[in-house]
């Protein structure tokens, strides 16, 4: 069964994509805080899977610790 039949996840895929499409990035504790989204790795691939070009990058932290940001190119 895909994920994208839970209405729950449809909502985060569709608030993360208008996040990611008005120019913004995102991180996992962004989406966690603003979207209540624990798994934003999963929801990024959802929407890639659904055709959207999202563009990651490995961001360190200041305590050492690496995480990922993504972003998409907005005309």
């Amino acid at each position: 069964m895909s994920t994208l039949n839970d209405e729950n996840t449809r909502s985060q895929c569709t608030k993360i994509l208008n996040h990611l499409q008005r120019g913004k990035t995102i991180n996992p504790l962004q989406a966690l805080n603003q979207y209540d989204c624990f798994r934003l790795g999963a929801r990024i691939y959802d929407l890639k899977k659904r055709g959207h070009s999202i563009d990651s990058r490995m961001v360190k932290s200041r305590n050492g610790k690496k995480y990922a940001e993504y972003s998409m190119r907005v005309n």
